[in-house]
């Protein structure tokens, strides 16, 4: 069967294979049927800056409704924000269209259940039999059975609200300092509304979307400029959140630019002080730095890792009843607060743990462990198994001999690009430099056509 879903939801350029009119008219017709209930269903829509958001908006709509379930539109919301509408409301399923970090000629799908839960795989690929199989291209509701479509006006002051109860009431941010870099996405009026009602004085960068700019040489993916303005201007911390506002990277006071894999070191160890961490445990995937290993481990914490995605951290999450997980990109969950990741609640975290402790966020960073680490992406022309081939396996079991228990290598294959990601970490930088060019070398020889 054909397949549209990848790591995260369906994603690709605009008006172009799979993210059409056409075939967002069919996901919506999909989602329409499959969350109805005995009458129909109600599906929450909401959308990051992108100019073809209005485009694959009504295409959604359209199907959503010609299935006989009725559409709730949120306009622009992180979607973090979307999925709590979609639990706040009590709605059947929520759909996002983001792109996320990818620039704006790109666009994206991505469904969450009535929990505001991302699918699982199981629920994904019946959603794709529904789309390519044609077999509810018959049901077709008429006169009052058809859907309506209907716009939610106070959805941004509902997250605002539920943001600041993650925040402790018993703090304030009076007299903190932060600088905000927006990337032109979807935290750009709730953010600067959050943190400056929380009492901090508010530096706004990059917040005027015209459609065109989202993640342009800014955010998350570029934080550079946000840590420049946070020394500029005597901030105490900066945040820079990506398209979708589901994830944030961090500048300390001193411009120093922090992960996701900081950021987890930070909580991790502040919970474990509170005793407050379930079984002493984060949760991180593969990609994530060995160093957050040795952060946790002499405080008596540990970690355990998954395959990437922040859908598959909360799955591990939820089965082990750990409340704390993420991803180095800066996708972190706080189980006890929301079901996915939400940059602008793991900021309020990092920033009510530098008020409780009246400490800089340097200082609290400087406690964290990193391992010298280097990564590739490489395009490739197929994918096949890559146990499957043997130059490949050889050069990894030669990097895991040489490495031994002091490092890690992650070959894997991207969910959403025809690429292949590298990584290499380990204490001797000449060694995994070296290590990471050879395994480049046999991916390039074994995966590109000549």
């Amino acid at each position: 069967m054909k397949r549209i879903f990848g790591t995260d939801g369906i994603r690709g350029t605009a008006n172009i294979e799979p993210m059409t009119v056409e075939t967002a008219l069919k996901v919506g017709r999909a989602v329409g049927y499959l969350f109805r209930n005995s009458s129909k269903g109600r599906i929450v829509i909401g959308k990051d800056t992108r100019l073809s958001g209005y485009m694959l908006e009504a295409a959604l709509v359209a199907g959503i409704c010609s299935m006989g379930s009725d559409a709730i539109l949120l306009g622009p919301l992180p979607t973090p924000g979307i999925g709590f509408i979609t639990r706040d409301m009590r709605a059947d399923a929520g759909i996002v269209i983001s792109a996320s970090h990818n620039p704006y000629q790109d666009n994206g799908i991505k469904v969450f259940n009535g929990e505001g839960l991302k699918l699982s795989d199981r629920v994904e690929k019946e959603l794709e039999d529904l789309v390519f199989s044609g077999r509810i291209d018959h049901i077709r509701p008429t006169a009052t059975q058809i859907g309506k479509a209907s716009r939610v006006v106070d959805a941004l002051g509902r997250y605002i609200v539920h943001l600041k109860r993650t925040f402790p009431p018993s703090l304030s941010l009076e007299g903190v300092k932060i600088v905000i870099d927006c990337a032109h996405g979807a935290t750009y009026r709730v953010a600067p509304a959050v943190f400056s009602e929380l009492g901090a004085q508010v530096v706004v960068m990059n917040n005027t979307p015209d459609g065109t700019n989202i993640n342009r040489e800014c955010g998350a993916v570029h934080p550079q400029s946000m840590a420049e303005k946070v020394v500029e201007a005597g901030a105490h911390i900066g945040v820079a959140f990506d398209g979708d506002g589901d994830r944030v990277i961090l500048s300390d006071e001193k411009g120093n630019i922090l992960d996701g894999d900081y950021i987890l070191s930070i909580c991790g160890l502040d919970l474990l002080k509170k005793g407050e961490l379930p079984s002493n445990t984060v949760v991180a995937t593969i990609m994530s730095n060995m160093g957050l290993e040795l952060t946790l481990a002499p405080h008596q914490g540990r970690v355990v890792r998954t395959a990437v995605g922040d859908r598959y951290v909360f799955e591990k999450m939820q089965e082990g009843g750990y409340s704390l997980g993420g991803e180095a990109s800066g996708h972190i969950i706080f189980r006890n607060h929301t079901s996915t990741g939400d940059g602008i609640v793991t900021a309020l975290q990092i920033l009510a743990i530098m008020v409780e402790q009246g400490r800089p966020l340097s200082e609290l960073a400087h406690r964290t462990v990193r391992l010298p680490q280097v990564q590739r992406s490489l395009s490739i022309d197929k994918k096949p198994p890559l146990d499957s081939v043997p130059e490949i396996q050889r050069e990894l079991k030669r990097a895991q001999e040489a490495l031994r228990d002091r490092g890690r290598v992650v070959l894997r294959y991207s969910g959403t690009e025809p690429k292949v990601r590298i990584m290499v970490e380990g204490e001797d930088q000449h060694l995994i430099h070296s290590l990471l060019e050879d395994l480049s070398r046999a991916v390039e020889k074994t995966l590109r056509e000549a």
